[in-house]
């Protein structure tokens, strides 16, 4: 059933070959089983037939002898298989009828201490013994006395023998034909069984081979379906959902890593780009500049990098919420006032109510900042602020007067590295991170983020999270 591997570990013998084995050896159990209760069913049945006629044979005797036929009147006509004597109380026979083989057995004495029931080994085989002890000439007053003349006011005994030859031939017949068809029918199973599963698991071992050819580079390749409702139909369409969700992971991931080196290369180049200008043209560029470009970039690669960091984690699963209360009017209040000290757009914040949630105050700042940040960035003039609690919920929203973002595109502005203006948000410093660590960052505290349109013309961002209780 099994074998061991070149590294020592035994290798499980085929799926087709342990049921193939389970159902012939179940079935053979029970067949044996069977065969084992007929056999002693058929063997007591056959064994009693012989007793009943031998019983029978005895009282029809009986009945003759009371009714005053002499024991020679009494035992004749028996049938050849079978043999009746009456015996006088010192067991010599008196009169015996049937089987002649059987007879002389009789009158020689074999059966003479018999008694009822018992079963007799003789020369030419097993006889089954009825006896009768019940005939006294007290006990019957109308012709017992002439029936027992012979033996005055003493007891006969009347006995029958029934070959079991017969019954022993026909349990041999059916214990030789059980001992045939078992195994033929084993046989047959263990042969239908193993072609059966054989074509059952086909489909399995075609999907495997081509499961087998499929790697990172052929992602988009899809086992076949061999169509139904059945099992194997449900497997092959599980595995080929699952091949298309590793396709998509691949490919967010390969489009991920791409839009990551792009972005880091930028900064990368600028700062190159003043250095070398540096170095060939110290004249052209002082060192306030040369500091200046190397800080500005060096704060857009960390704020990169960070934002990668946190994506990162998100993807694994490692994101972790220090859950405390958190006044989130507090940090939208931060937030705002920073905003408008830059007095680069006009900050509405009167619809700021008291709220606060259960969660992690530094991911939930990063979440106001990289709202407020995306809507400084494409409004025109203003920028409008509102949070409020209802219904165990609370909702912050964040407005904009720009250009607003198309039906179709609000979900994809959501996704990583996604720019809907690329030449504005890059040189506002922004690289199509922030909106999707806003939603990753919301997720974690489970909320949600939307899109939607904002009274002031531009894009409304909404987050809706758990009240703290």
């Amino acid at each position: 059933m099994a074998e061991a591997g070149p590294a020592g570990r035994v290798r499980r013998a085929s799926l087709r070959l342990r049921i193939t084995a389970a159902a012939v050896l179940a079935v053979a159990l029970v067949l044996g089983l069977f065969t084992l209760v007929f056999a002693l069913v058929q063997r007591a049945v056959l064994a009693d037939a012989p007793r009943t006629a031998a019983a029978t044979d005895v009282s029809r005797v009986v009945s003759a002898l009371e009714g005053g036929a002499t024991p020679a009147q009494a035992v004749a006509g028996e049938a050849d298989d079978a043999v009746v004597a009456v015996l006088d109380p010192t067991g010599a026979v008196v009169a015996a009828g049937g089987d002649d083989d059987l007879v002389a057995l009789v009158r020689a004495g074999a059966l003479s201490a018999a008694t009822s029931g018992q079963r007799v080994r003789l020369d030419d085989g097993d006889v089954v013994v009825e006896v009768d002890d019940a005939l006294d000439d007290d006990d019957d007053d109308d012709g017992g006395e002439a029936a027992t003349s012979a033996v005055d006011r003493e007891r006969w005994r009347v006995v029958a023998a029934r070959s079991l030859e017969e019954a022993q031939a026909a349990s041999g017949a059916s214990l030789a034909t059980l001992g045939v068809a078992v195994p033929v029918a084993v046989l047959v199973l263990g042969l239908t069984t193993w072609f059966v599963v054989g074509r059952a698991l086909r489909p399995v071992d075609a999907m495997r081979r081509e499961a087998d050819g499929i790697d990172a580079a052929r992602l988009d390749r899809r086992l076949a379906d061999p169509g139904g409702g059945d099992e194997i139909a449900r497997l092959a369409r599980t595995l080929n959902g699952m091949l298309d969700r590793l396709d998509a992971s691949a490919r967010t991931q390969r489009r991920f890593v791409g839009d990551a080196s792009h972005e880091l290369r930028s900064p990368l180049a600028v700062i190159r780009q003043h250095a070398e200008v540096a170095l060939l043209h110290p004249d052209r560029i002082d060192g306030a500049a040369l500091a200046g470009t190397v800080l500005g970039e060096e704060a857009r690669l960390t704020a990169l990098v960070q934002g990668l960091l946190v994506l990162a984690r998100a993807d694994e699963g490692a994101l972790r919420v220090q859950a405390v209360p958190v006044d989130l009017d507090d940090l939208v209040g931060a937030e705002a006032s920073r905003l408008r000290a830059s007095g680069r757009v006009r900050v509405d914040a009167t619809g700021v109510g008291p709220a606060r949630v259960s969660g992690d105050a530094g991911l939930l700042g990063q979440v106001v900042r990289n709202l407020v940040d995306n809507a400084a960035r494409h409004a025109r003039t203003t920028v409008a602020l509102s949070l409020a609690e209802h219904d165990g919920r609370v909702e912050l929203m964040v407005d904009d007067d720009g250009a607003g973002i198309a039906p179709a595109d609000r979900e994809r502005v959501l996704e990583r590295f996604v720019r809907l203006d690329e030449a504005r948000d890059r040189d506002a410093g922004g690289s199509g991170l922030g909106l999707a660590i806003v939603r990753e960052l919301v997720a974690v505290h489970a909320g949600r983020l939307t899109v939607q349109a904002s009274p002031l013309g531009g894009a409304r961002f909404a987050v809706t999270l758990p009240a703290a209780g």
